[in-house]
């Protein structure tokens, strides 16, 4: 009995055996027939086509764009020039003898500035309006009332750092046209530009321009008239005389030619008064308002005050223009009555390379004073800058007197120049 139970025993193992080995053998055959038909790896762009056609898939989500990086704007480049200008250069007769060198047979007038130089020297225009004749020795050397000044005088002005003359004024014509032209010629020679007299129409509508440090500066120069002296007929171009539109007119042509700033030098108003007239007034803010930006004042002798005047332009953008009424006698023999003060006026101009738009970012004035003193027989003059004279107190040819006298009329020129400064 056990023999034949262990006889099962091992024919069913051996039953359980097969059965394994044939679901080993038939399992692949099973597994292929279940499974789906495996698609074949593509091998061109049709095959990619058919199968995502055949096997849609979810659209992606778009990706989130990333967020600008906030960026300044640029910051605006700026460029600036120190423009500079003075009164009245006049030659009386007694300024002559005390400046002869007798050795050299010539004068020598650089002494008139020697003080001065050191703050002329900082500007980039330097203007003097040249209110005599520089026609030389052979049209006599003559003062009050038709003036002739040795060809010196501005020799001395270019040494002092002048680089600019304005001469259309009242005794532009003292010598007559061939006056003007001997001094235009002399003018020439020494490579000092000048505007307001010409030797020709053709000299006269020429455009003055200036550059420094990428500020382009336009001039112009008118007078009043020339005391009586008719102008030569069919010669106007000579002396440039005041006419508001046409001084307009001249203002457009310089700024379509690019001038960045426009000075117009004027020779008016009333000798020896102290505050401008009611025409002074109008037409210079005028002017400024059809484009000028500095209106530099002469004839009155005297120091007037200054103002700032604001225009605004076509883009919104408010300029501030410059007016000085009178800046007094730079040098002369007139005394008295403050005819013996003048002014250097110093003006920052600063132009924004971003947009081109000028402004004038500071502008200081200089009152000074003609000291004329008598070492021997003959007058000696210098021009000495006030205030800095009376902070220094060294100076030995000063008297006492002299220091008093000086802080006194400083203050009185203080306050008359600052009377139509507008404040801030």
């Amino acid at each position: 009995m056990r023999r034949k139970r262990h006889r099962k025993i091992q024919a069913g193992l051996l039953v359980l055996s097969l059965i394994g080995l044939l679901i080993i053998f038939f399992m692949p055959f099973v597994t292929d027939r279940a499974s789906p038909p495996a698609v074949p790896a593509a091998t061109s762009d049709t095959a990619q086509d058919e199968q995502a056609a055949s096997t849609p898939s979810p659209s992606p989500l778009p990706s989130p764009s990333p967020s600008p990086i906030p960026t300044e704007p640029p910051k605006p480049v700026f460029a600036d020039a120190v423009w500079m200008a003075v009164g009245d250069v006049m030659m009386h007769t007694p300024q002559l003898p005390g400046a002869y060198d007798k050795a050299a047979n010539r004068y020598n007038f650089d002494p008139f500035f020697a003080e001065v130089k050191p703050i002329l020297e900082q500007g980039d225009w330097v203007i003097a309006n040249l209110e005599t004749p520089i026609a030389g020795v052979a049209f006599g050397y003559t003062g009050y009332p038709s003036f002739n000044a040795p060809i010196e005088l501005a020799e001395a002005l270019k040494n002092a750092g002048f680089n600019l003359i304005t001469n259309a004024n009242n005794h532009s014509l003292d010598k007559g046209e061939s006056g003007v032209l001997r001094t235009l010629d002399n003018l020439k020679a020494l490579g000092i530009p000048s505007k307001g007299t010409a030797s020709s129409q053709k000299e006269a509508d020429r455009l003055f321009l200036s550059e420094k440090n990428g500020i382009v500066m336009g001039l112009l120069a008118y007078t009043y008239g020339t005391n009586g002296i008719p102008i030569p007929e069919g010669k106007p171009y000579l002396v440039s005389l005041i006419d508001e539109q046409k001084i307009k007119a001249d203002i457009t042509k310089l700024r379509e030619a690019g001038a960045d700033l426009i000075t117009v030098s004027l020779h008016f108003g009333t000798e020896y008064q102290t505050a401008p007239n009611d025409e002074q007034k109008r037409l210079a803010r005028a002017l400024v308002a059809a484009g000028a930006d500095i209106i530099a004042g002469s004839h009155p002798h005297v120091v007037q005050p200054y103002e700032v005047f604001e225009a605004t332009e076509a883009n919104g953008h408010v300029r501030k223009g410059l007016i000085i009424y009178s800046m007094g006698n730079f040098i002369s023999n007139q005394r008295g009555e403050t005819k013996d003060y003048g002014v250097i006026f110093k003006v920052n101009v600063r132009k924004n390379m971003t947009d081109g738009t000028v402004d004038l970012t500071e502008i200081e004035s200089i009152p000074t004073w003609v000291h004329r003193y008598k070492p021997d027989r003959s007058f000696r003059y210098r021009i000495l800058p006030i205030e800095e004279t009376i902070a220094a107190a060294t100076d030995t040819l000063l008297s006492q007197a002299d220091y008093d006298m000086l802080q006194k009329n400083y203050k009185l020129l203080r306050n008359r120049l600052d009377s139509m400064k507008k404040t801030e």
